[in-house]
């Protein structure tokens, strides 16, 4: 049965309102970048991971790499923070850093990612390729809602974020590194309009 995060893991990425959930380790195909998300370079970057997470997915359903197995590739996650310290809606764009990655299955392993990725490199031409990394990382406890509109409206979803850490006596922890928060595109900024779009708000959250 082919695996679908829409439906299996739904809590995890379709949450209905502010919702407190703990997280497992988790595999990522990950690449770090800095600048403004709205310059041609933050799509070159966004290209070079979905072609390995795509043909991971390949030969997983060929059987490949063990008993064939079948999924939906998982949606595009970033973490963000700025090396200014602006946020809101004083936030400069230029001085954003971000870990953009795509979640990968328990069954793969870095192994199986560099062989993919030389495989990719072999047909593909991409820059940003050769910054792709295989991170595992254990996010923990985190506090997330699907925030819907466009990106420059988040602080109004934030701050209702930050109403429910008050109420229950959290507080925001990097995560990843540094990085203030994560966010889970649902949907595809180049076929959304900006109003249609949604997207997973998530910090991580500890006791205050």
């Amino acid at each position: 049965m082919k695996h679908e995060w829409r439906k299996v893991e739904k809590d995890w990425y379709l949450p209905k309102r502010p919702t407190l959930l703990t997280l497992p380790k988790l595999n990522f195909i990950t690449l770090a970048g800095t600048g403004d998300p709205n310059q041609p370079q933050f799509s070159e970057q966004i290209g070079a991971l979905y072609p390995v997470a795509y043909d991971l997915r390949m030969a997983l359903k060929r059987g490949d790499l063990g008993t064939p197995y079948e999924y939906t590739v998982y949606p595009l996650e970033g973490v963000w923070t700025t090396d200014d310290g602006s946020r809101g809606a004083e936030l400069n764009k230029s001085a954003l850093r971000y870990k953009i990655m795509l979640r990968q299955p328990d069954r793969l392993t870095a192994v199986d990612f560099q062989a993919s990725l030389a495989r990719v490199q072999a047909k593909k031409q991409n820059p940003w390729l050769t910054a792709l990394k295989w991170e595992t990382y254990e996010e923990g406890q985190v506090l997330q809602t699907i925030h819907q509109g466009p990106f420059d409206d988040e602080p109004v979803t934030f701050a209702q974020l930050q109403q429910v850490l008050a109420d229950q006596k959290l507080k925001v922890i990097p995560t990843m590194g540094d990085y203030w928060h994560r966010e889970i595109y649902l949907t595809d900024t180049r076929r959304t309009a900006p109003e249609k779009a949604k997207t997973v708000l998530r910090y991580r959250v500890a006791p205050q």
